[in-house]
């Protein structure tokens, strides 16, 4: 893959896609702009060769064409003040050309979200084949994306000569910090998976059986193997069908030598929400009525020592409903663990995007972690050994 240090910019007009697909508020303000700084090394590189930069990202679900709260308008600001200049804005992708080919040297442009066209999910060749006209070098910085193959993730990239195909600085960070976890782990190596299903985590949880010493399992996928192994688990999250593949899943850690942590204990409550009633149950004698939403003090107890004790440590899914004040304890502990071993015990910690992220972000741990990935669902498929599309049309 061509990487940004061997392409000179210099009066090119670079279409960059990145992923701003940034959390607004009713006000339209911006929540957490991890993901717009993460972009900005690759914008500026651009810019300080001497080429100009037209941006292509999406905002949310859009479901039928155009709708304002997904417009990307509502982040030029913003984005002017990252980049110390005024940006300017196209309001329709396929409009854009004119104002694009305007552009100077040192200049940005923002183009409108692409999926407010339904052909840029459906991979469609001669949308891409539009788009690939707003500039003369095509990179790609979007690496939550590029395990789909929408038009502008990876199908606009067959419209440029292999030479004028690029991967940006955050695209390639992601893959070398996924591939430095995957296969050059440093011992003991501890995966800690959460969330709310099995199926979700399934192919990445098989994966890493072959790979770790530790796997840590909480959120609400954890009730099903409670279940499965004969536990009451009163309303908590349960995959019934999914009981056999967790009793399977317990067994190949067993003849692999992994030692699989499950929970003991839940914080559980009688309804879900953050005034609910709650107390300390087993996790296998939940009352009928009660669903268990956080780690209880003996797991935390547990999950906090194999994690403090680990020199590689991967962290994707919450422990519980940490979104809720009171059933955060069980996140939070992992997340001051984590950053506790990569501060004062020199581990490597990889935060798996998604729901981890924000936690860590929000606790304010991020800067006391290793690397913090931008795309949940693209680091999980990179990492169960699956292609990407955004990042094989740059190497082709």
């Amino acid at each position: 893959m061509k990487t940004l240090d061997q392409y000179n910019f210099t009066g090119k007009r670079a279409v960059v896609r990145v992923d701003f697909n940034v959390p607004l508020d009713k006000a339209f303000t911006i929540t957490d702009d991890t993901r717009i700084r993460a972009a900005t090394p690759t914008i500026k590189k651009i810019l300080a060769d001497g080429g100009s930069v037209v941006l292509l990202s999406h905002l949310g679900r859009p479901k039928s064409g155009p709708e304002d709260k997904f417009s990307l308008r509502h982040i030029v600001s913003r984005l002017s003040q990252e980049y110390g200049q005024e940006v300017q804005f196209a309001d329709d992708a396929l409009k854009a050309e004119e104002q694009a080919k305007n552009l100077q040297p040192g200049q940005v442009l923002l183009v409108e979200n692409v999926r407010f066209y339904k052909e840029e999910e459906k991979g469609d060749a001669e949308f891409a084949a539009k788009l690939a006209k707003l500039g003369d070098v095509y990179v790609n910085d979007a690496f939550g994306t590029a395990h789909r193959r929408h038009a502008s993730t990876a199908v606009m990239a067959e419209s440029f000569a292999a030479a004028d195909r690029v991967g940006g600085y955050l695209l390639l960070s992601e893959l070398d910090n996924a591939k430095k976890v995957l296969d050059q782990a440093e011992r003991p190596f501890t995966a800690i998976m959460g969330g709310a299903k099995i199926s979700d985590k399934i192919l990445i949880i098989e994966k890493l059986l072959d790979k770790v010493d530790n796997l840590l399992i909480g959120g609400g996928m954890a009730y099903t193997f409670a279940k499965a192994q004969g536990g009451s688990i009163g309303s908590s999250l349960l995959e019934e069908d999914k009981m056999p593949l967790a009793l399977e899943l317990i067994e190949k850690a067993k003849a692999k030598g992994v030692n699989l942590l499950l929970p003991t204990d839940s914080l559980i409550a009688d309804k879900f929400a953050n005034d609910a009633e709650t107390k300390i149950a087993a996790n296998d004698q939940i009352p009928d009525g009660w669903l268990g939403l956080d780690l209880g003090p003996d797991s935390i107890k547990a999950f906090t020592e194999v994690i403090r004790k680990s020199k590689t440590i991967l962290w994707n899914g919450p422990m519980g409903v940490f979104e809720l004040p009171t059933f955060a304890k069980g996140t939070t502990a992992v997340a001051q663990t984590i950053a506790d071993a990569t501060r004062e015990s020199g581990a490597f910690s990889l935060i798996g995007g998604g729901d981890s992220a924000a936690a860590v972000n929000q606790l304010g741990f991020a800067d006391q972690v290793s690397y913090i990935s931008t795309g949940g669902g693209a680091l999980l498929e990179y990492m169960e050994g699956k292609e990407l599309p955004g990042v094989a049309a740059l190497e082709a």
